[in-house]
């Protein structure tokens, strides 16, 4: 069973920013992952006031090349950094999960 809209948005509300990290790219990372939720944020003004109006870049690339840079830097990580990219990554997945819903419940609106 997927995740419905209401409970992954839920869970992005609830869930805390992940942390940085040790390196200089999982940093790197995590401040690509904030203007990746800063974009998300849309979702807000969609799901409070019904309105559909999406991010002016391509989020579901932006957050699927950064899940991907997230996996990279996971694999050569020490083990507290490993823990902190699967935290990124997963809030990640998260905000990809949220916007490609978001965009669906959008287009079946218009």
């Amino acid at each position: 069973m997927m995740l419905g809209f209401t409970d992954a948005y839920t869970l992005w509300l609830d869930l805390p920013f992940p942390r940085k990290g040790s390196t200089k790219d999982l940093i790197l990372a995590h401040s690509d992952l904030a203007e990746a939720d800063e974009y998300v944020t849309t979702v807000v003004r969609f799901v409070e006031n019904g309105i559909f109006k999406p991010a002016p870049v391509d989020v579901p690339a932006m957050l699927e090349e950064l899940m991907q840079r997230i996996d990279r830097l996971g694999e050569t990580a020490s083990d507290g950094d490993q823990a902190v990219a699967r935290s990124q990554h997963a809030y990640a997945a998260l905000l990809d999960l949220v916007y490609r819903q978001f965009l669906e419940a959008g287009d079946s609106r218009e």
